[in-house]
């Protein structure tokens, strides 16, 4: 791992060691949460290529996206444009995000909402399925085999789904081996923020089969999301080019409008 996810990664294990509420006590109070929307049964639905539509204030990256957005209002919005799901920030520090930001926006619609943070401990997975999420975040640069094998159990256990994300083939391969059914390409390298456009298409044929198969980062407009579907992708996370758009309905609807 490089400096940012390092620097980023290590801020939320010392929040978790800093924490003092039991796991036990919150799988308790998880019991009696209702079901989840079904987030990786949304994105196999349909001939089309689902869109993942992200609700994000800022970028450590690019600054301020859309720092005063109404979570519940662009979530309808990316609802009306043809979204299968919703990808919200949680991390404070470092998005500008919040739990109260997810709970407004599942609130406001249908779709299955991802829990978008930095899940390092079971309490973060825990926390996932309380405050709302249908699934979450398992970034293999940031976790431990045992780490990885372990969330992914647990959300499963929960009801959560894990997107399980990955930068690169060995990468891949640890998310295979844990179990991952939900593989995300993130097409950004977390240590220099560079953009490999050719990423996702290039691991595409390592996928496992029946994966369902999401590419993350670096999705501009409409050719980008026909180039992935191409190579067999069912869907796209896409953050910056929705968020900052002047129409957010129409900004997915052009890219929910790509066949697969």
């Amino acid at each position: 791992m490089g400096t940012y996810l390092d620097s980023i990664v290590a801020g939320h294990r010392a929040a978790a060691e800093r924490d003092e509420r039991s796991v036990h006590d919150l799988l308790v109070a998880a019991e009696g949460v209702p079901a989840t929307r079904g987030f990786g049964e949304a994105l196999r639905a349909g001939a089309a290529l689902r869109v993942i539509a992200e609700i994000k204030r800022r970028s450590p990256s690019k600054g301020d996206l859309n720092p005063g957005l109404d979570p519940a209002d662009v979530a309808a919005q990316y609802e009306a444009g043809g979204a299968a799901c919703l990808s919200v920030l949680t991390d404070v520090e470092h998005f500008g995000g919040s739990a109260d930001d997810l709970r407004a926006a599942r609130a406001s619609c249908a779709l299955p909402v991802l829990r978008k943070d930095f899940t390092v401990d079971e309490r973060d997975v825990v926390d996932a399925r309380l405050m709302g999420a249908d699934a979450i975040l398992l970034i293999v640069a940031a976790l431990d085999d045992e780490e990885l094998r372990r969330f992914h159990s647990l959300a499963t256990h929960l009801g959560l789904d894990a997107l399980v994300e990955v930068h690169d083939e060995r990468e891949l391969e640890r998310a295979v081996d844990a179990g991952a059914s939900i593989i995300g390409v993130n097409q950004r390298d977390l240590t220099t923020f560079e953009i490999d456009r050719e990423l996702a298409v290039k691991l595409a044929p390592r996928m496992p089969e029946g994966a369902t198969i999401v590419a993350e980062s670096g999705i501009r407009g409409v050719d980008d999301a026909r180039t992935v579907a191409a190579a067999g992708y069912h869907a796209v996370l896409v953050g910056e080019s929705v968020v900052t758009s002047g129409d957010h309905a129409s900004a997915v609807r052009s890219l929910a409008e790509v066949a697969r």
